[in-house]
């Protein structure tokens, strides 16, 4: 039974939740980190988004069953291709949480549809998209974007142009850096699309990217949020070191993983927003 419990909880990725943070995004930048009902509301979607990305994992895996079965790693991290969990255990647990967000439209109906979006984009990823070079990077970022267009919608807020287009560059950084490492560390066995990569190639797309994020939030921050000035060396030296966690230390395959496992990279989190909750919500004053 504990087994079941454990293999269930690995098939849903809770560590993978981090990636939900971007929902509170709109929250951090509009200075209502300290107004409880806005805090309240900002939650309540990323348990949604959380529900919904978990939904997403539990598709992959079982489209992903048969390769899954073959890799030499996910046949035995993989619950399903391990045949830790059925998959009759993992189509209830899905239907448990499709009729959640179901319920949630009651809740939060901007937002939900902000997730159909979402599950539906990442269904299409599943069956499709993931196949295809640059459409595939492409796509993982737009869940990002989406994540703050959601934080957006629990607070009835128009989603800023600039955050969304730094969100988007810093997706696509990470994206690269994980098709990079799943090249230099497996070669092109793990995913049919790496065959049409090369390191090289997706060295230039972080590159470039990590330049567009650092180059988008320095424009928005000085022109939109001058308090924040503050913040533009903890995200440059926050690039920096994810990219020497790459590099020098071999992460990046999973970017979760790469920033749990650096106390730097949480450090450096943590300061970024603490630095956004002193200059935005006026305990400085």
């Amino acid at each position: 039974m504990q087994d079941r419990l454990l293999g269930l909880l690995k098939l849903i990725r809770p560590k993978q939740w981090v990636k939900n943070g971007f929902v509170f995004a709109p929250l951090v930048f509009s200075g209502e980190m300290l107004n409880f009902d806005a805090f309240s509301n900002a939650l309540l979607a990323a348990l949604f988004f959380c529900i919904a990305s978990s939904a997403t994992y539990i598709i992959n895996d079982i489209n992903d069953i048969d390769l899954d079965r073959r890799h030499p790693k996910k046949s035995k991290s993989r619950p399903l291709a391990s045949g830790l969990v059925s998959k009759t255990a993992a189509f209830a647990l899905l239907a448990v949480f499709y009729v959640i967000l179901i319920l949630g439209y009651f809740v939060m109906p901007k937002v939900i549809l902000v997730i159909a979006g979402y599950s539906v984009l990442n269904l299409v990823y599943t069956c499709v998209l993931k196949h295809e070079p640059v459409i595939d990077i492409f796509t993982i970022a737009i869940g990002f974007v989406l994540r703050v267009v959601a934080g957006a919608m629990a607070l009835n807020l128009d989603a800023s142009a600039w955050m969304c287009v730094t969100t988007l560059c810093l997706a696509l950084y990470l994206a690269a850096v994980k098709r990079r490492q799943e090249l230099a560390q497996n070669g092109s066995e793990g995913r049919k699309v790496l065959k049409k990569y090369s390191v090289e190639l997706v060295d230039r797309y972080a590159e470039m990217s990590a330049t567009g994020a650092l180059l988008f939030y320095s424009m928005f921050v000085m022109s939109a949020r001058p308090e924040l000035v503050i913040t533009i060396p903890l995200v440059l030296y926050g690039l920096f070191r994810y990219w020497y966690v790459v590099e020098a230390l071999d992460g990046g395959e999973s970017p979760t993983d790469a920033l749990l496992a650096d106390w730097q990279l949480l450090a450096v989190v943590a300061l970024w927003i603490g630095a956004c909750v002193w200059a935005l919500s006026g305990l400085h004053l």
